[in-house]
This record gives C-alpha cells, structure tokens and sequence, in this order.
C-alpha cells in the first residue's frame, strides 16, 4: 500500500510553532483524502554517501531516506516533518525535524511536528536506544532536507523561466535575487509536488557556517509548553469509549507460575468486573509477559484494590533460591579464578609476578532497576484480527513486530502509536507492558488499559546486572604500571534471549572492558561464567557503569599507592595520543559503528581530561571536609570526564557542591540538549551511587517502592553541574549523548570520597558507609 501523510490533516494554525501531533495510521489514511497539499513523492533512495560511514545501515531495517515520508507542505506555508524516535526527554523529537528544517531553509515557527507510529519498514530503524538517533540520522535527515529545497528551488525557477542555479531558498521562501521575486513555500506547493525528487548527487548540502539552527542552541523542544503546563501526554492519559481498566499479579519469582487464585473477595470490590488469568511464557523468552492474575475494573483504583483481595499460591520454579548477597560472594569467587580471556596483549601473569608492588581492587555493583518516572502503560484495542496500540514504547516498530508474532498476523495490522515516554532508560525498549494489554483486550472483547503501579515496576524490571570486577596492576619500582589484568563477571543480557548464557556478549564486553584505552604493556581482560537468575535488560549506558566504577576507581588507588596527582597518573596511563589497536581482541564491539569512523582517539579522551581540569579548577583548594575526584569513559562513541566535589559533615553524611562534565560529542544538533542530558545524568549517576540497589532474598525482590529504592531528590542533588562542550573538529561525526554522562559519575565521586575522608568506596551503593 502505498502511503503518504499530508500536512492539512494537522489540528491547530500554521502560526503555532513546532506544534506536535501523534501520528497514526488512520490518519495518515484519513489525510489522503484532503487536496491541496504538497506530498515529496520519491522512491526510496539509495543508501547515501557519507564523508563517513555510521553503523546505520546494519540495525534492524536499516536507514530510509525518502521525503515522502519524512516531510509535507501545505498551500497555507505549513511545514509538516516526521519524528520517527521517541521522545523521552533527549530532545529527539525536536532535533531530527529540526536537521530538516535547517536543510530546506523552513522557517521554524512554521514547522510542524508529527509522532510516526511503529512501522520500520516504512520509517527505517525506530530503536531509541543506544545514544544513536543522531549518529545515525544526522545525515540522513539533512539529505531529506536538502531533496524539498530542491525541488522547491526547481519549482520556483520554472515558474520564472530561469535556471534553478539562479534562485535560491531561505527562509521560507525562494527568491530570484536578479529581479527581487520571491515566492513562499506554501506559493510553490502545487507545483514542487510535480517535481521529480533529485537524486543525492544533485543535492549539495548546506555550508554549516550558514546554519540559522544546528549548533546554536536558540530552540526549545516542541514539547515543552505542554509539559510544563500539564498538557502533554503520556501514556496513562490515553481514553477510548468503553475502555476497561487492568491491573495485574505477576509471578514474584522470574520463571514462577501460577499454582491457584481466588477471586472471591476480589469481585466483591466495587468497580470489579472480572477477575482472568494472563498468559505467560516460559522463562527466557524474550519480552514476552510474566503471566499472572489480572483483575479488571470500570477505573484503576477498583482494579488495584481488587488485586490487594486476590488470593494467590505460586510455583516459584528454578529461581527461588536468589540470593542477591550469596550471589555475590559467588561472583567475588569467579574472579579470583581465571576466566575466559577476551583480550590478551603481552604477558600479565609474568608481569604482575615480576611487579615491584601489586595493586588488587574488587568492585561490586549491584542489580537496578529503571525506576523512570512513569512506570509501565499500555492501551490495546483488537479487533478481530486488527490491533491498535496507545503506548510510551521506545521501540515501536519492534512492538509491532513482537505483537504480531504473538498473535500470528501480519505486522501490517498492528498499529503503535508512541505517546511521550516520562523516562525510559531501556526500560521501555522491552514490550512486554503492551504485550500484556493486547492479550487482556483480545479476551475481553474491548479496549483495555494496563498500569503497572510503581511496585509492579520496580519488582518485575528487565533489571541492570549485578557485576563484580577484579582489577589487579602491577607497578614496577619507579611507579610505573607494567601490568593490568581486569576480571568481569556478571550475568548477561543474552539470558533474556536465551537460555545457558553464561558469558557476556560482545557488545557488553566492549563497553569498558576490553576497550580499556590504557597503554599499558601487559594487560589481559577475562569474562569467568555467571548465571542469570532474573530478568536482565539494557540500562542506561549498560555495562560501563560498573566498568567506569572500577577502571576509574583503581586509577585513584594508584595515584595514592604512588604518590601522585590523580589528573597526572590518568593522562599517564591514557598515553600518548593514538588510535587504540584492538586486533588482539577475536570480535571488537564499537556500539555498532565503523571502526574507522569512529576508533578509540586517546588523544579525545585526553582533552576532555584537560579541558574539564582546566574548566573545573582541578586542584583548587576546598575547605575541610571536601575532596575532588576525577574520572573519564569513552561509551556510545563519546568522550566524557568528570570533576566531583564532595562535601561530608562530622557525622558523614554526603553532599555534592560541584560538578563539572566535559563531554566530546563531534558534531552536534542542539547544546542545549547536551547540558541538560550531562546535568540529568549527573542526577542519575548520584542516584546510584548514593542509593540504588536491587536486592534479592528467596528469588524476590525486597524493593518495592521510592522509599527502598530511593533516587536523588531535589534537596540532595548536586547544588551546581557545569557543562562543558568539547569544541568538535568540523569533521567529527556525531556521538552519543544520552547515556555517556553517567558512567563517570560514581568513580569521580568515589575518588573525591577518597580525598575528602581516606575511605576507599568499592561496593555500590555507598548507603550508609560514610555514616560514623
């Protein structure tokens, strides 16, 4: 079927700037009806030419390139552009329609925004995850762009009967700056609709000293008036006529089943209307439900308290002996023996052997949960063999597809469409929240509502691992670090896919273990056996925050053990600047992307020491009681250092003045996306590093809410976070931006706990360790 979207079909006035609508396929449909629009129709086109090459290409249905898709203009001058990622909080909504609209001169308070439902056959790779949105569409978008001014430039110089090098677009309108004519966009509509869509070696792309937009940081995100006035929504916000409500009693063991239930006392609660068993599939199975009990009712309110009336008996399955705290003395265990060796340069036994001093760190981190701040929602409505979705899902086109395998129809009958996300983290890049309303709504016969409740959401995660890492680094009798052996034990992701996974997959091992950019003679990295015994799911920045923690924490013991200035001893151990040469490593994961687009620059990495040294006065003096510490991780193909200020009072309770981030992201879109994604990081970071774990007895959870599973709260958040943006070389591709910021954070604070009061911190969280 062949579908296009068309900009007259959006509510509200062309002179609304930025205004957004959420764009389903019903619409979309609806709009084919309405004349007088201009539609880009183009075939799909070819995979472009980079000046660098992005992994783009090889995620899951790759990277469309089609006006047609993406971009809309209406006879009136409105300016209507696709958002094909969700918006959490990045800012992606706004900064993808944005590279658009800077590349086809639209001005932008008369641009538009529509929410893409879930179809990536249509729309390409729609993952939000990863840090990748703007690495990978950068370009991309910007050739969209450049395609519509174009055609509108063609448009324009037929009407005039002049060639189309002599006219030119900027601001919404074209003009022939030999005769002063000018004509506006919604002016040339008709007519650049009949325009053949030029092929990407007639386009050329705009000088960036030209920009009116990118890299300025003069636009807010389309959202934020709606946000900040309560008008947005969000997944909870969905009504449908005749929607029922749910809320349901998962398995509190992964892999546990329902043995019985009792509905008696449920059904007598007003506003009950029936009490069902869900489906659930045998555990690992991917982001399929947990199965359980769902009570429904006429509001959530009546299904909670119907849920409280349930009596339940479960069969705990294989799983029922977790015990986060014998599982750890298990992991400690694992890494004082050797492991499978995933990267091995010189000779580390002989070496740490011959060392004149030994340094051996063991650094603990526990499970996490994602805890965003909206929990786990869904809509679904099936019909027959039709399925709409209302959902706050990172991930809608694999929604789509995850759905209909379930089912066994085709994806093409499976409509996502994607609200604002209040967090994701990952969290919501797993489906199984939507998965459960589908089924519930395929029973009953009507659209229904699932809400997780903040308990559902922190007791039933995808959880962060737990990890223990091992470092041992030998010092030879100058102080010099000839040796370097990194154990890394920790249940994998793959065991969400799988069953028998017991190593770490490539991608986890890449991230802050055998990329370690140290140049160090002899250095071997190990992964020894761990069993998974709950679900395990993508977090923010993933692996590399356990990593970070103990590469950089171990880094401050040895400047100690030595002596030295911590800054010192870091760019020391960086080295020169260099390209990192992993050949000695079997599979190399570079977070999807091209080695030689994006290698391990140690001479980036050691900027971002420097410039967040000088920028953040290290080494100032601070009062008694204070310390400063610092760490830097490359993750998602960007460079980020941090500065941390501590502050701990006589009875050892823990604040943060300061804190200064200096981050290397290439070319980017929006600065201010970048200090507000640094400064919500840090947050976050403090967050984990203060309070978060995860802990389990009896295969269960023992959090449950914000009060045992605390987050950083406005009178404990760091006072001041200074950003600082790494100038990027004009070359430079875009990097992450989402998730970097966060891996430093804990061991930077550790180091600083360390200077402030001689206490090595190396289990997470701290809780009460400071406490005397």
């Amino acid at each position: 079927m062949n579908i296009a979207f068309d900009p007259a079909s959006t509510r509200g006035s062309a002179a609304h700037a930025s205004k957004v609508e959420n764009l389903s396929r019903r619409s979309i449909l609806k709009g084919l009806g309405i004349a007088g629009s201009f539609v880009l129709a183009a075939p799909l086109l070819a995979r472009p030419s980079f000046a660098y090459e992005t992994g783009a290409s090889k995620m899951p249905h790759g990277v469309v390139v089609d006006p047609k898709i993406f971009v809309a203009i209406a006879r009136d001058g409105k300016v209507t552009i696709l958002a094909h990622r969700a918006e959490m909080g990045t800012g992606i909504r706004t900064s993808l329609p944005l590279v658009v609209a800077e590349e086809m001169e639209a001005d932008w308070t008369r641009v538009d925004v529509q929410q893409a439902h879930g179809d990536e056959a249509r729309f390409g790779n729609q993952d939000t995850d990863g840090s990748r949105s703007t690495r990978h569409y950068l370009i991309p978008m910007r050739q969209i762009g450049a395609c519509a001014r174009y055609m509108l430039e063609d448009a324009a110089a037929k009407k005039w009967g002049v060639a189309r090098a002599e006219v030119k677009a900027v601001n919404h309108t074209v003009t022939h700056p030999a005769t002063g004519r000018s004509l506006g966009f919604g002016d040339l509509a008709d007519a650049a609709a009949k325009e053949a869509v030029p092929s990407l070696t007639e386009i050329t792309l705009k000088d960036p000293k030209d920009f009116r937009y990118l890299g300025k940081g003069t636009v807010s995100i389309v959202d934020l008036h709606d946000i900040t006035t309560g008008a947005a929504h969000y997944g909870a916000d969905i009504r449908l006529p005749g929607m029922k409500y749910a809320v349901i009693a998962r398995p509190p063991v992964t892999g546990g089943t329902l043995a019985s239930f009792d509905a008696t006392d449920a059904l007598k609660v007003p506003g009950v209307e029936k009490v069902i068993e869900v489906r659930g599939w045998p555990w690992p199975s991917k982001f399929q439900p947990l199965g359980g009990v769902a009570v429904i009712a006429r509001n959530t309110g009546a299904a909670i308290k119907g849920r409280d009336a349930l009596k339940l008996t479960w069969n705990d399955g294989a799983n029922a002996s977790y015990d986060s705290a014998a599982f750890r003395a298990t992991l400690e265990a694992a890494t004082r023996q050797p492991g499978l060796v995933v990267r091995e340069e010189g000779d580390a036994d002989a070496a740490l052997k011959g060392a004149d001093k030994v340094l051996v760190g063991e650094y603990y981190a526990p499970h996490l949960a994602h805890a965003s701040m909206e929990p786990p929602v869904a809509v679904a409505h099936v019909q027959g063999d039709k399925v709409e979705i209302w959902a706050p899902v990172q991930s809608p086109g694999g929604t789509r597809g995850d759905v209909a395998k379930t089912l066994g129809i085709p994806e093409e009958n499976v409509t996502v469409n994607v609200t604002l996300l209040g967090g994701g983290f990952g969290r919501k890049s797993k489906c199984d929240f939507a998965q459960e309303a589908v089924l519930l709504s395929k029973e009953l016969g009507a659209p229904v509502k699932v809400q997780w409740t903040r308990e559902d959401d922190v007791q039933h995660d995808f959880y962060h691992t737990v990890s223990m890492e091992r470092i041992e680094a030998g010092l030879d009798k100058s102080g010099k670090v000839i040796a370097w052996r990194h154990r890394s034990a920790a249940p994998s992701i793959g065991s969400t896919f799988a069953a028998g996974a017991v190593h770490e997959l490539g991608l986890e091992l890449g991230m802050g273990l055998i990329d370690v950019p140290f140049q160090i003679a002899n250095l071997q990295c190990e992964n020894p056996e761990a069993k998974a015994q709950t679900r395990i799911g993508w977090f923010r920045s993933v692996s590399n925050i356990p990593r970070a923690f103990a590469v950089q924490s171990m880094v401050g013991e040895i400047a100690h053990a030595m002596g030295r200035d911590q800054k010192d001893v870091l760019l020391e151990l960086i080295g020169a600047p260099r390209i990192v040469d992993l050949s000695s490593v079997k599979e190399p994961w570079n977070y999807g992307e091209p080695y030689d687009s994006y290698p391990i620059d140690t001479g980036r990495l050691r900027r971002v020491v420097e410039h967040v040294a000088e920028q953040g006065k290290w080494g100032r003096p601070v009062p008694k009681g204070h310390g400063l510490g610092i760490a830097v991780h490359r993750s998602f193909v960007a460079y980020v250092a941090t500065i941390v200020e501590v502050a701990i009072d006589d009875k050892g309770k823990l604040s943060v003045p300061q804190v200064d981030t200096a981050i290397d992201c290439g070319t980017f879109i929006n600065p201010e996306r970048i200090r507000s994604q640094i400064e919500g990081a840090a947050i976050m970071g403090l967050s984990l590093a203060k309070y978060g774990e995860i802990s389990f007895k009896d295969g269960r959870v023992q959090q449950k809410n914000f009060d045992d599973y605390q987050v950083v709260r406005i009178d404990d958040a760091p006072a001041v976070t200074n950003v600082h943006i790494v100038p990027a070389d004009p070359d430079a591709p875009p990097s992450g931006v989402g998730e970097p910021g966060v891996p430093p954070f804990a061991p930077a604070l550790m180091n600083a706990i360390f200077a402030a009061t001689g206490k090595r911190i190396r289990s997470l969280p701290i809780g009460k360790q400071l406490e005397v």
